[in-house]
């Protein structure tokens, strides 16, 4: 509660800083949609089965038993990851398997469990 949180007592604005910034700003489409992206990285069982496709291909029936979960569930957070383009699925006559949309994804969480061991 009685945290010391710097702050700046100037009230000089650094206008070469603030153009260059605003210049480089993305839309905010684009900031929407990579929060969204990262939502799926905020569940703990979308998490799991993002880190599962890291090892293998998988059909729903096997996430499902790892997860000791019901097919439903599992879906459910598989269609998730699809619309927010972590994981794609392949159709095999009818089983359908899933695996990471690219390897951008695999580079994100491997990304973020190394910044958590350092």
């Amino acid at each position: 509660m009685g945290r010391n949180i710097e702050t700046c007592d100037c009230i000089t604005i650094h206008k070469d800083v603030v153009e260059k910034v605003k210049k480089n700003l993305k839309s905010d489409e684009l900031i929407q949609n990579v929060a969204d992206f990262f939502k799926a990285f905020s569940d703990s069982t979308r998490l799991k089965i993002v880190s599962m496709l890291l090892e293998e291909e998988m059909c729903v029936c096997d996430i499902a038993n790892v997860l000791n979960m019901t097919h439903s569930s599992v879906s459910h957070q598989l269609r998730v990851l699809r619309q927010l383009r972590v994981v794609k699925n392949r159709k095999d006559g009818k089983t359908v398997y899933y695996s990471l949309d690219d390897d951008h994804v695999r580079t994100i969480l491997a990304q973020g469990i190394n910044h958590l061991k350092h």
